[in-house]
């Protein structure tokens, strides 16, 4: 009978400290996986389930026909949210990049009028099926992808207004906090909560990562000075090339 394969997270772990001692440089080829079944007394399918586990850490690229090799390290870059990144006006994400001496662009596409799906609904306090600015983003850094978003506002907020598209109009561009001003909608609080996910194949193939690939995905709700819901956002950021720094304010007492 043939051996049922064991667990392959000791293989991982075992080929992963053989490439971080260099034992296999960049570019360099792996052996076979029969090779590698052989020398660890495991089955193929093994050698396979963590080889698969390597790519997905960005430590292996499989090339069609060819086999595996030890790819370069992705470069990893700090992305900072924080209440200060609103108060430089214009785009915050472009002040974002360009603090990174980087030049951030994005493309878009707007519908008006969508229904509200339930879970944006209670999001943004309205009844599930009103009307809404749906909104999908894909943000570029030097035209690279660096992060997805698709946002919704209530129309009962922005219909009529020069501001109902968020990408066309007088602001388009400035983001949601400079749009919503000009209307008279004073933003004042914004609650984000980040949530680990894993990389669909639609997701890899705008972001130009693999399929499985680590991901951080944030719900980012907007709301006014009378704590109304103006803007709700599903953002998905690739943690292979993303880590996510929170900056938080601290009060100062006040003085005599």
């Amino acid at each position: 009978m043939p051996r049922p394969p064991a667990s392959h997270m000791p293989i991982a772990d075992a080929l992963r400290a053989r490439i971080k001692a260099s034992e296999w440089q960049v570019g360099d080829k792996l052996p076979s996986r029969a090779h590698l079944a052989a020398e660890y007394d495991v089955n193929p399918m093994t050698i396979q389930r963590a080889v698969e586990r390597l790519i997905i850490e960005g430590l292996l690229e499989g090339r069609a026909g060819s086999g595996t090799y030890v790819r370069t390290p992705r470069e990893r870059l700090r992305m900072v949210r924080s209440r200060h990144r609103e108060r430089r006006g214009g785009s915050p994400f472009r002040a974002d990049m360009a603090e990174q001496g980087r030049r951030g662009t994005w493309e878009s596409h707007s519908q008006a009028r969508v229904p509200a799906p339930d879970g944006i609904a209670v999001r943004l306090g309205i009844a599930p099926g009103d009307p809404t600015v749906r909104t999908d983003y894909e943000f570029l850094a030097d035209g690279m992808p660096v992060q997805l978003s698709t946002s919704w506002e209530p129309m009962a907020i922005t219909d009529g207004t020069p501001i109902v598209l968020p990408e066309m109009g007088p602001l388009a561009g400035m983001g949601v906090v400079e749009r919503m001003r000009s209307i008279g909608v004073v933003i004042d609080t914004a609650v984000e909560v980040p949530r680990p996910g894993r990389a669909t194949q639609e997701e890899a193939n705008l972001l130009g990562i693999s399929v499985g690939d680590l991901l951080t995905h944030i719900e980012r709700t907007y709301y006014d000075t009378d704590g109304r819901s103006v803007e709700t956002a599903d953002i998905t950021v690739p943690d292979v090339r993303w880590e996510i720094a929170y900056e938080i304010g601290i009060e100062q007492p006040e003085q005599d």
